[in-house]
């Protein structure tokens, strides 16, 4: 019998309505998963409401080992904006256009996705079989390593992985319903604070919080992780080749692709950088001999690279254009093929691509297409290009292309993006990065728009050093790489660097009169980088071109308009690395459609090509070396210090300490922090070592850090103390014994990471309370004591009674409320650091009349501070209740009315504060859904019990909870 498509034998296993984007339009679209004799193919079909009995494909897909479903980035906001809550995915396929389709994130898409993850799996797995009595024979060398030979004296039985540590699952259950077990805010239920929190974390990494601060870029290490040159095939003796085929795949490269990196984006395990666990992972692999000496070989390979590359030169054309959320209204052939000869590789970045609503808070840019689809039809016409990678972060994307027949020598390519507006949580600044080896050089490209405003250097200093500290990628064989451990890095965009010159008549005299050099003197970026402020390590090329800022849309005149921007070169391109030769760095006068003028710049870059021929001698030289050493050699280290002190520990205030490790033995030798009996992770929350493992050559040094920062996730737990600043690492060696460092500290409490019910008894300043239960007598000066009496509930004796809201809580408000109401942009730009730690200083240690730092600054304390309470403003118990009663605003104040003094107080005073702000709309540039979505994501968290990720329409429940309040009514 015939199945609706018309083929015998098939069953429909799956299927889900969407749309697809095609050139800035939706059309909707069905897709369907189809098992057909044993083979799978993914059905997509035009117009599904005309569908009823026996559709007709439109387009039938091979789930094939060519077949690709890629999740988009979907949440490159921590919070959510969105409406409609929708999955973005991407389909290529044998003899298909690539498809860019939209999905409601519901159960249905879920489990659509898993069905499709399934058939992959199954079709990877008949692939990577051999044919039945198919001798097991080395493959030819392409990619993957091959495990290298064993001695005579090692077994099979050294190769078993060990099992993935798993961090042990606390109860979570009883923490709702005991968040009021003691009148101070601190029961049982605090042990699991931490772990809400992680899950949140968890839930969110795409963009990470801003925590911790920026760290200034630091210098490749060392043996931080491995090159990316695979091995070459191991050298087999004939009678080796047994047991090796007894083995099975322990002496044939492993070719099966990786069908999980690409389409389990929201599966990425958690980055080594922010969390201290183990990576699964790396520990099978250094679980066995074998394993540990693959490592060793490939750590040395690399370290004697130069004896088997080849420099060869390749073009390399860079492009940036911050577009103003413009369409291509023009030829993109003067931007892109001013050149007589094809560059190998394009990069090209845009910025403010979509200045919509939609993009801003949706993720949603029906433009994106539009100008991929320009870049790609003027692109040089004396080569084949193939796009290898696009990332959009709002209005921020690059692409990369390449000529189709360097396609093959792309490999570890992995894209990642970092929101820097305010906690992290808005995308609108930030930076986009695509990363690849090409050959065996690595490279890592970076598309950034940094802060605005002329004044604002000091954000764009802390912009790119949150980029650099926050942009990681994930590939599956290495740890976590940052930027700087790239041997290229190419950074373009919109860097938004000003002149320090405030007279536009005198910067326009001087550019009429060709004085750039003189002008270039006044350049932020170039005074920042000379001071070593930011961008210190990377280059840039002469600029011999006037400034790409601000023009007259459509026109080459100066901004005419009231503001008058002051012209500056905010479009740049800058490098480091070795090997790299700038040819050409240049605008593009004649581009019009935008107020910036598009900047690009042509690079000879030398790239390392490997001699096979070569790596396999210096293979076997290795392997042979490392057979004499281990018979009659053990590893050992010297560390310079074991015991480490740190004085004054303080939330949000990051501390480093020091020291070296040197291999005083005779072998190279493997190390790695290792968690302690029973302990999920190698260190407490609060501590971390970098680097945590390494590889060191004989007579070699290396230097490791260890960074104590107190983040939101371990605040509470040492404000109650519960935990301590008290830690032993262990540090292992492959081989070798084990070595124990002491980390202690004293730890200075804290209002943030406190609950409001203690915060709400204490009527001093947090730091003067010994342990945060010690609530005896006030003993605070005459304007402190005022302040209190203005908080105290009425009536009653005041040393007995609590505050009604915590009077940090209500400083920070005040401050917002008395100077802040008509500040522009006002809880959308993020405050400076410094500032920062100054206004938590201030509120631990004192009761100010007024706060130190802008008003950008105070308005990020206070979420900061909503962030890091144990137990949200609306309690864990009443989460789902208040979800339940979205819709209903007298159930809304119903359930308000319930929640504890403290939070019930705090609740109403905020949405007061919040509806005040709003009737200044007009200048902070506030909306009602902007509030309610931000405060949404503070007030109401998910209860740590809850095992499943919190859904989109969940989220939405909660914003429309808090615009229902937001655009009520105003009441006595």
């Amino acid at each position: 019998m015939e199945s609706s498509l018309g083929i015998c034998n098939e069953e429909c296993l799956a299927t889900v309505r969407g749309q697809e984007l095609r050139s800035g339009q939706r059309e909707p679209r069905l897709l369907t998963l189809i098992e057909r004799s044993g083979e799978f193919i993914l059905g997509v079909l035009a117009n599904p409401d005309a569908v009823v009995s026996r559709p007709v494909a439109q387009l039938s897909i091979p789930v094939n080992h060519k077949f690709q479903i890629i999740r988009e980035a979907e949440e490159a906001l921590l919070i959510d904006f969105s409406d409609d809550p929708s999955v973005k995915i991407r389909i290529k396929g044998e003899k298909a256009p690539e498809l860019v389709l939209e999905l409601q994130d519901d159960e249905r898409t879920q489990t659509f996705l898993i069905q499709v993850k399934s058939a992959q799996e199954q079709v990877a797995t008949r692939l990577s079989k051999p044919k039945a009595m198919e001798p097991l024979t080395p493959a030819a060398y392409r990619a993957p390593v091959p495990i290298p030979p064993q001695r005579a004296t090692k077994t099979a039985s050294g190769e078993n992985q060990a099992k993935p540590l798993k961090a042990p699952m606390s109860n979570l259950n009883s923490t709702a319903a005991n968040h009021n077990a003691t009148e101070y805010g601190f029961s049982d239920s605090l042990k699991n604070t931490i772990k809400a929190e992680e899950k949140k974390n968890q839930q969110n990494r795409i963009v990470a919080s801003r925590e911790p601060p920026p760290i200034p870029t630091l210098p490749p290490r060392k043996a931080s992780f491995p090159p990316s040159t695979p091995l070459p095939p191991a050298p087999i003796p004939k009678e080796a080749v047994a047991p090796f085929q007894a083995r099975g795949s322990s002496a044939v490269p492993n070719t099966k692709q990786d069908y999980r990196s690409e389409f389990d984006y929201m599966d990425r395990p958690t980055s080594w950088p922010e969390s201290p666990t183990t990576n699964s992972m790396r520990q099978s692999m250094f679980s066995s001999e074998a394993g540990q000496r693959e490592y060793l070989i490939k750590h040395r390979l690399g370290k004697k690279e130069k004896e088997y590359v080849d420099i060869q030169p390749f073009s390399f054309f860079i492009g940036t254009w911050n577009v103003n959320g413009q369409s291509p209204d023009s030829s993109l052939e003067p931007w892109l093929c001013c050149d007589p000869n094809p560059p190998d590789i394009y990069a090209v970045g845009f910025q403010e691509l979509d200045l919509s609503t939609e993009a801003f808070f949706y993720m949603d840019s029906s433009k994106e297409q539009v100008w991929v689809e320009a870049v790609e039809r003027n692109l040089h016409k004396k080569a084949d290009y193939k796009k290898i990678r696009t990332i959009r972060l709002v209005g921020m994307m690059l692409v990369v292309f390449v000529k189709k027949k360097h396609k093959k020598y792309i490999k570890e390519l992995a894209a990642e993006h970092v929101g820097t507006g305010i906690m992290g949580k808005m995308g609108n600044k930030g930076g986009v990065a695509v990363r690849f080896v090409f050959h065996n050089t690595s490279f890592c490209i970076v598309n950034c728009h940094l802060a605005a405003h002329a004044e604002d250097f000091e954000r764009r200093n802390q912009d790119y050093r949150d980029i650099c500290a926050r942009m990681t990628f994930h590939l599956l064989d290495y740890p976590p790489l940052s930027i700087v451990k790239h041997d290229v890095v190419i950074w373009l965009g919109d860097l938004n660097y000003r002149l320090f010159l405030y007279d536009a008549a005198e910067v326009k005299h001087l550019i009429a009169e060709n004085a750039l050099k003189k002008l270039q003197e006044f350049d932020q970026l170039n005074i920042q980088r000379q001071t070593k402020r930011a961008f210190s390590d990377f280059m840039e090329g002469d600029i011999n071109f006037i400034p790409t800022y601000k023009y007259d849309t459509k026109t080459d005149r100066w901004d005419s308009s009231g503001k008058c921007r002051i012209p500056a070169w905010c479009d740049r391109i800058l490098w480091r690395g070795g090997n790299v030769q700038q040819l050409k760095y240049r605008s593009h006068m004649e581009m019009k459609t935008s107020d910036h003028k598009p900047v690009s710049s042509l690079f000879k870059i030398g790239v390392k090509v490997v001699d096979e021929q070569r790596q396999k001698r210096v293979f076997e030289d290795i392997v042979r070396a490392m057979d004499r050493m281990e018979n009659d050699c053990l590893p050992s280290v010297s560390l310079s210090r074991i015991d480490f002190t740190f004085k004054d520990v303080k939330f949000r205030q990051l501390q480093k300490e020091r020291f070296l490790i040197k291999n005083d033995g005779q072998v190279p030798c493997h190390f790695a922090f290792i968690p302690k009996p029973n302990d999920p992770n190698y260190c407490k929350p609060w501590l971390r070592a970098e680097p945590n493992e390494g590889f060191l050559e004989p007579s070699e040094t290396l230097e490791i850090y260890l960074e104590v920062y107190v983040s939101k996730d371990s605040v509470t737990l040492l404000n109650s103390g519960q935990d301590t600043i008290y830690d032993i690492l262990v540090l292992h060696l492959d081989r070798g014994k084990d070595y124990f460092i002491t980390i202690s500290g004293n730890y200075l409490s804290s209002c943030f990471g406190t609950s409001l019910e203690t915060l709400c008894r204490i009527k001093k300043p947090v730091r003067e309370v010994t342990n945060l239960i010690d609530l005896g007598e006030d003993s605070g000066t005459e304007k402190e004591k005022s302040v209190m009496n203005l908080l105290l509930v009425d009536g009653g004796n005041p040393e007995d009674k609590p505050l009604k809201i915590p009077k940090e809580v209500w400083i920070l408000v005040n401050h917002l409320f008395t100077k802040s109401c008509d500040q522009e942009d006002l809880f959308q730009t993020p405050g400076l650091q410094e500032e920062l730690q100054s206004i938590i200083d201030c509120l631990d240690t004192s009761i100010p009349e007024s706060l130190p730092g802008c008003n950008h600054s105070v308005a990020e304390a206070l979420l900061i501070f909503l962030e890091a309470l144990p137990e949200p403003v609306v309690c864990y118990e009443l989460y789902q209740r208040c979800l339940d009663s979205a819709h209903d605003s007298r159930l809304c104040k119903q359930l308000i009315s319930q929640l504890p003094r403290a939070h019930r107080n705090v609740f109403r005073y905020l949405m007061s504060f919040l509806k005040e702000l709003l009737k200044h709309s007009n200048n902070n540039n506030l909306t009602a859904n902007l509030i309610a979505t931000l405060f949404a994501s503070l007030l109401i968290r998910p209860p740590p019990s809850m095992t499943s990720r919190q859904t989109g329409h969940e989220r939405q429940k909660a914003i429309n909870f808090i615009l229902g309040f937001l655009m009520s009514a105003d009441e006595d």
